[in-house]
């Protein structure tokens, strides 16, 4: 276990803030989606942009490689690939929470997984990539809440949208 003090401790901290804890921008992940409809969630609000559900479904794929890389797989090509932007099988209100828990679930994996491991793997390159988790897991920050401000956007735009 790392030390309750150490560097991977704090990234943890990080990833927490970012999906359900208090982030010191704003509104975290959870928040942000957990009382949104699964129309809302599906809704293709912008030609040619992502909905909401499809951008949880993404932050998801790389919060898990980064679970995958901590336990050794190598991070597969994921950008630019079919397995970059999933989508959702079908639009129930029941598989839009499914999916947005295993997210939460998937996030706090992560924050588990990294505040376990000595500080000194945060140095260690990634399998399958040319840099170092340290790099990784702020960058699996950063690429979250960069998805969160897309979100909100979503979000505040359909609520403004009259559907009949």
């Amino acid at each position: 276990m790392a030390e309750m003090t150490g560097e991977a401790v704090r990234v943890a901290e990080q990833l927490r803030n970012a999906f359900t804890g208090e982030p010191w921008h704003g509104y975290p992940i959870l928040t942000l989606t957990k009382n949104i409809p699964v129309e809302l969630a599906a809704a293709k609000m912008v030609p040619g942009a992502h909905s909401i559900w499809e951008i949880v479904l993404h932050i998801d794929i790389y919060v898990r490689a980064a679970i995958d890389a901590i336990a050794g797989t190598p991070i597969p090509r994921m950008w630019g690939t079919e397995v970059d932007w999933p989508s959702p099988a079908q639009f129930q209100q029941e598989l839009w929470r499914k999916d947005l828990l295993a997210a939460m679930r998937n996030a706090e994996a992560l924050a588990v997984a990294v505040e376990s491991m000595p500080d000194a793997k945060l140095a260690e390159t990634v399998p399958g990539r040319t840099y170092d988790f340290y790099y990784l897991l702020h960058g699996i920050i950063q690429h979250s809440l960069y998805h969160a401000g897309q979100i909100a956007l979503l979000t505040s735009a359909g609520k403004t949208v009259n559907p009949d």
